[in-house]
């Protein structure tokens, strides 16, 4: 009775210890391939329960999420002859487990493959382009074409890229301040241009203000010198009919002013006793 006890204690041990070595499971952020002897014979398994040969089987299990692969800056020539430095960054994800084992084994595997892949590319896509075009208005078509290009070379290992980004670019140090100076003095050049056609405006401004106060000061001289005539002729015709009305009164109240204005001012004057302007005061 107690042998027959061991016995089946012994089997229930090796059944518990076949199950929790066959029996196996894969996160929702993971998936895996069965390896036997080195050699992949599964494909790929996603999130779940699975099991495998106890001792002969092994699991190698790979992210299923987005990765990051940040390069290291490296030092690229433009078309126009111009170096800089660029720093960039790849997001991929593994598409096929069983090829990547096969093509590249491990993540630092892909990585490697990564950097020779996005940075060829890379240089391919920016010597294309001048330096104010890849810092400027061309960098997203750029992006897009390295983008789409390395995802054709990396998916053969089982990697897809969906992203290619640059995060940062600089001078080095002689360009910069060779660039800094020409940026100057286009800056400066565009500055001319805008004071000279200010001051090309404001000359036609100028100019023509001046015109129309010439006009209108002539057109207002010349209005005056209407209305004057027109009140000439008005106090003429006033005086020639008051004279053919009366002489008389008329050549008394002429003489009145003629008094009024000679004799307000303390002025003297040399008269003989008969002058004709003495003729209403005798």
């Amino acid at each position: 009775m107690k042998k027959s006890t061991i016995i089946i204690s012994v089997l229930i041990i090796l059944g518990a210890f076949v199950l929790t070595s066959a029996a196996f499971t894969v996160d929702q952020t993971q998936q895996a391939i069965v390896i036997q002897l080195g050699r992949p014979v599964s494909d790929k398994l996603g999130p779940g329960l699975h099991f495998k040969l106890p001792l002969v089987q092994n699991v190698v299990f790979f992210d299923a999420r987005i990765l990051d692969f940040d390069a290291k800056p490296e030092e690229i020539t433009t078309t126009d002859k111009k170096y800089m430095n660029v720093d960039s960054y790849t997001k991929w994800r593994i598409t096929d487990p069983l090829t990547f084992y096969t093509k590249v084994r491990t993540i630092q595997g892909a990585r490697a493959r990564l950097d020779d892949i996005v940075r060829s590319q890379l240089r391919v896509a920016l010597g294309r382009y001048t330096l104010i075009e890849v810092v400027s208005h061309k960098r997203q078509e750029i992006m897009d074409a390295v983008t789409k290009r390395s995802r054709e070379l990396l998916l053969p290992y089982g990697i897809e890229v969906l992203d290619v980004r640059i995060k940062r670019t600089d001078l080095p140090a002689e360009n910069a301040r060779s660039i800094y100076g020409r940026m100057k003095a286009e800056r400066e050049r565009q500055a001319k241009q805008y004071r000279s056609e200010g001051q090309e405006a404001s000359a036609k401004i100028k100019a023509n203000a001046d015109k129309e106060r010439a006009i209108i000061l002539a057109d207002a001289g010349k209005q005056a010198e209407i209305i004057r005539g027109e009140g000439d002729a008005q106090a003429t015709k006033v005086y020639a009919e008051a004279l053919g009305q009366n002489p008389e009164f008329y050549d008394f109240t002429r003489s009145l002013d003629a008094y009024k204005r000679g004799f307000e001012k303390n002025t003297r004057f040399i008269l003989t006793p008969k002058s004709p302007f003495l003729k209403h005061l005798q």
